[in-house]
């Protein structure tokens, strides 16, 4: 049976909804989710709800941390760390899977549990593998517990960028062209996987982008010119993802456009630009987090191209079976065709942030994003939807 059946206590019924804000992980986007963290703790209305921030490690650990969000921030170009926030080096949360009990129990070595009290919603910020893509979602549906996002098939399409263009394109949505590079093709035979490469760059041209097929934040992404460039390239999407996708370049425009659940379903916001940035090859990590690359609230934009690419965003979130929030990120070429080129189910959240900006554009402000995320995941119900 669904926790959300389960019949209140008194004190359920008094008390405020309380909110577990999960972030960290072990995926290499650890201290980017420890930045969003940060941005929704403060956020979050305390008149409406508890909150207990929980961080985990680099190395899985779930921790009790300080629910101090002006400690979770970039600081000399460097971010922080759950390690940095955890109250003990040793002691760990522990959440019930028992669908009857949200109880979270906190354990150090030598001492007696304590019980931390019920959780009624869990908001995972976590960006990448061990958070974003099912794995997390799993946990919290053998619990019982709600969460903020997508569920564990719509979050694994999200992270796996080569079945996510496969469901675009079943669902007629246009995307450009790509190659993958399995594991099991690089150990076989490393040469014929390089010529595989070098075989759609003949047909596509250079430059290429090589990038982790299953990673976010621009992390391990290189722009390759030329044939030189591609081993280091290669080499570096594989530090973050055995699995490594290649795409070709698309010239045009960056457009993004944010999809917000609502009591009604889902909407999308005002489209936003990327413009290119001069100290940078691209739209990468340093761009986006550390020099704060400014994207352009609205996108210029007519009238007919805002509302063709709202229409596709709404189409990505449907087409994947998300909910609650995405960003979706498409090209204008420069025939006038809009093609997808992925999704976040966990977009950047910081208020500088993209997502949270098209949506302040569009009448939502950064609280109130928060609050509707919450309310929809209070909504829905845990299990098959």
């Amino acid at each position: 049976m669904s926790s959300e059946n389960l019949p209140q206590t008194p004190e359920q019924q008094l008390r405020k909804p309380r909110v577990a804000v999960v972030f960290g992980g072990r995926s290499s986007e650890h201290g980017i989710s420890v930045v969003t963290a940060g941005a929704v703790l403060r956020a979050i209305d305390r008149t409406k709800y508890d909150v207990l921030p929980i961080g985990i490690t680099t190395d899985g650990r779930w921790a009790l941390t300080a629910d101090e969000p002006d400690r979770m921030t970039i600081a000399d170009r460097r971010t922080p760390s759950v390690e940095e926030l955890a109250e003990s080096s040793e002691g760990g949360v522990i959440l019930s899977v028992d669908p009857a009990s949200r109880e979270v129990v906190y354990s150090e070595p030598g001492a007696v549990p304590k019980a931390l009290g019920e959780v009624d919603v869990v908001f995972p910020v976590l960006h990448g593998p061990y958070g974003e893509d099912g794995t997390l979602q799993g946990l919290l549906e053998l619990s019982g517990v709600p969460y903020v996002g997508s569920g564990v098939l719509s979050s694994a399409v999200g992270q796996d960028k080569e079945y996510m263009k496969r469901v675009f394109i079943s669902f007629g949505l246009p995307v450009g062209p790509y190659e993958v590079i399995r594991p099991r093709e690089w150990e076989a035979d490393a040469s014929a996987a390089r010529k595989k490469i070098i075989d759609f760059a003949g047909e596509h041209g250079w430059p290429l982008f090589v990038k982790p097929a299953r990673g976010g934040s621009s992390m391990g992404i290189t722009k390759v010119d030329d044939i030189s460039g591609l081993d280091e390239a290669i080499e570096e999407a594989q530090r973050h993802d055995p699995k490594i996708l290649v795409e070709s370049l698309l010239r045009g425009r960056e457009i993004e456009c944010g999809v917000l659940e609502f009591e009604d379903g889902p909407r999308a916001s005002v489209p936003a630009e990327i413009p290119p940035v001069s100290a940078h090859d691209f739209y990468d990590f340093e761009a986006k987090y550390i020099d704060s690359a400014a994207g352009l609230v609205p996108a210029p934009l007519t009238e007919e191209q805002t509302a063709e690419v709202r229409r596709l965003a709404v189409a990505a979130f449907d087409a994947a079976s998300c909910e609650g929030l995405v960003r979706a990120d498409f090209f204008l070429t420069e025939d006038g065709t809009f093609v997808i080129n992925e999704i976040n189910t966990m977009p950047g959240f910081t208020p500088i942030s993209m997502y949270p900006r098209m949506w302040q554009e569009s009448g939502v402000g950064y609280s109130e994003l928060v609050d509707r995320l919450i309310q929809a995941a209070l909504r829905r119900p845990t299990g098959l939807r």
